[in-house]
């Protein structure tokens, strides 16, 4: 092999051709043509649709947030996860992923393993959040940074992360995911992106529903932590929250944040696409 980019037989052809334009070789000239000819009527590529996957929060033995209602927010990200999901395939850009389609226990890890095996190209995770301010509601969205950015997110993904102790998971015994150079490095890249995916969040629920003030937040999220599937978590409103807790029950409502999601997730593939 030659060293640099160019292998032996890159530089045979280029010498052929730099030959031919050079002696005017007929022959050459039309078996180049004819491969040129060969290659306008090859069909392009069809575009491969991109995975999407869908985390409905919690399930089965872990309820989450009981509202104010008694509702669960486990039964309230699961609806939402299915109307965000019927109106992604409509669009006929996506493949879809549920991490689960029912009423069942996910563990963290394996709702990260489900998005990593189905070579996903998003992480949506929804849920409901709850604050010790019963006056205080809206939307919030998360991306993963083991520094959060402020005590009440940090509470917030505490809680979260404990989830898997429900059902007797330790998540303490697990080696970091993070293991080499490499994935780190990764990891740097999708969390460049989940950002970009949590302005086209916030900028698309601020147009449709309201917003905690302090709306894209980050914290230690186990949910995040695919290093290489750009990630976000979305608190839907506050279930602390007696008139937010009436919305959040309201399948009509639920279609209106289910559509919010989904354009949302079109304007970030439409942005990557323009970079």
């Amino acid at each position: 092999m030659v060293s640099g980019k160019l292998g032996r037989r890159d530089l045979l052809r280029i010498a052929g051709l730099v030959a031919v334009a050079m002696a005017g070789d007929a022959a050459f000239r039309g078996a180049d043509a004819a491969e040129l000819g060969r290659a306008k009527r090859r069909p392009m590529p069809v575009p491969r649709h991109r995975t999407i996957i869908i985390d409905p929060g919690h399930g089965g033995v872990d309820p989450g947030t009981i509202g104010i209602s008694g509702v669960f927010e486990k039964e309230v990200t699961l609806s939402v996860a299915h109307d965000v999901a019927r109106q992604l395939d409509a669009t006929r850009r996506y493949r879809v992923v549920m991490t689960r389609t029912s009423d069942e226990f996910i563990a963290l890890r394996d709702r990260v393993a489900r998005a990593r095996a189905a070579n996903g190209d998003l992480f949506l995770s929804l849920h409901a959040d709850a604050l010790p301010n019963a006056a205080m509601r809206g939307a919030s969205v998360f991306t993963l940074s083991e520094q959060a950015s402020d005590r009440e997110a940090a509470a917030l993904a505490a809680k979260e992360n404990k989830a898997d102790l429900i059902a007797g998971i330790d998540l303490s015994r697990h080696t970091p995911e993070v293991s080499s150079i490499l994935l780190d490095l990764a990891r740097r890249q999708t969390n460049n992106l989940s950002i970009g995916l949590a302005r086209q969040l916030v900028a698309e629920l601020g147009t449709a529903v309201p917003l905690l003030a302090n709306s894209h937040r980050a914290a230690g999220f186990a949910v995040l932590k695919a290093p290489d599937i750009p990630s976000a978590l979305v608190e839907m409103g506050c279930l602390s929250n007696r008139d937010e807790d009436k919305l959040l029950r309201n399948p009509l409502y639920q279609r209106k944040m289910a559509s919010t999601l989904v354009r949302s997730v079109n304007d970030y593939f439409d942005a990557v696409l323009k970079a």
